[in-house]
C-alpha cells in the first residue's frame, strides 16, 4: 500500500473475506454475523422499525449489514454503496428483497439530495485517509433529509483488546484507528450534529460472560467498550 492511501482494497481479500473476518473475531466468542446483527439492533432502539425509511449503508461491502437492516426494518428500502465493485456485486447477488447496491467513484455518492431517512456505516471510516473524511461526511450530510440520522459505528483505540484484535487481523493492516473525540468532532464540523455517543461490547462473547452482557446497555457512557458509535442528525 503506497503512502497516498486513500479507501483500503478489499477487492484483493473478497475472495476469503468471511473466513477472515471470523478469524479476527474468533477470540472474542462471537462471529461476524452476531456483530453484524449486534449493530443493527443498536439503532434500531432510536427508529420506528414499522416505519417505510430510506436507509444508506455506507460502505455496504458484500451486504453483511444489509440483510440485518431488511430484518428489523422490514418495511424500509434499503440502499448500499461501497468503492469496492467486486463486494457490491456480491451484495447484489444476495437478492436482499428490497435493497440495490450501487458502487461508487469515492467521492460522490449516486444518489440525490434530501434521499435518505438514515445513512448507517460500519467500521469504515478508519480505512480511508483522514483528509477524505470531510468530503465523506459531507456527502452524507447532502444525501440525508433534513432531520435524518447518521449512525457511525467504529473500534474504539482506547481499548487494548480492540488494538491486538485490529494489529492482527489481515483485512486491518492499513487501518487507523480513530478516536471517538476525532469521530465527533468532524461529524459535527460538518454539519451533522452529535446526539450520542455510545460505548458498547464490554464482555467477550464466551458463555461464562453472558451473564454479565445485559449490563452493557448501562455501559453505554464508559470509554472502554471495544467499539462505540455516534448517532447524529441533520
Amino acid at each position: 500500500m503506497s503512502k497516498e492511501r486513500q479507501f483500503d482494497n478489499f477487492d484483493e481479500n473478497v475472495e476469503n473475506y468471511e473466513e477472515l473476518c471470523d478469524s479476527a473475531v474468533k477470540k472474542s466468542g462471537g462471529t461476524r454475523e452476531y456483530f453484524s446483527e449486534y449493530k443493527i439492533s443498536e439503532i434500531s432502539q432510536y427508529e420506528d422499525c414499522t416505519e417505510g425509511l430510506n436507509i444508506l449503508d455506507f460502505g455496504c461491502g458484500d451486504g453483511s449489514s444489509s440483510v440485518y437492516l431488511r430484518k428489523y426494518f422490514s418495511e424500509s428500502n434499503i440502499f448500499g454503496t461501497d468503492v469496492s465493485k467486486t463486494s457490491v456485486k456480491i451484495a447484489s447477488n444476495k437478492q436482499i428483497y428490497n435493497a440495490t447496491f450501487i458502487s461508487y467513484d469515492g467521492s460522490k455518492f449516486p444518489f440525490e439530495d434530501s434521499k435518505f431517512d438514515v445513512v448507517f456505516t460500519s467500521m469504515v471510516f478508519h480505512h480511508i485517509q483522514h483528509k477524505l473524511h470531510a468530503g465523506i461526511l459531507s456527502e452524507i450530510y447532502r444525501v440525508l433529509k433534513k432531520g435524518g440520522r447518521f449512525y457511525n459505528f467504529e473500534h474504539n483505540p482506547i481499548n487494548p483488546i480492540t488494538r491486538k484484535l485490529v494489529n492482527e487481523c489481515e483485512l486491518d493492516k492499513y487501518a487507523v484507528l480513530l478516536q471517538p473525540s476525532y469521530t465527533k468532532k468532524v461529524t459535527n464540523k460538518n454539519g451533522l450534529k452529535t446526539t450520542n455517543l455510545n460505548y458498547t461490547l464490554f464482555f467477550p462473547r464466551h458463555k461464562f460472560f453472558k451473564i454479565f452482557l445485559g449490563l452493557e446497555k448501562m455501559l453505554s457512557w464508559c470509554p472502554i467498550g471495544a467499539q462505540y458509535y455516534i448517532r447524529a442528525i441533520k
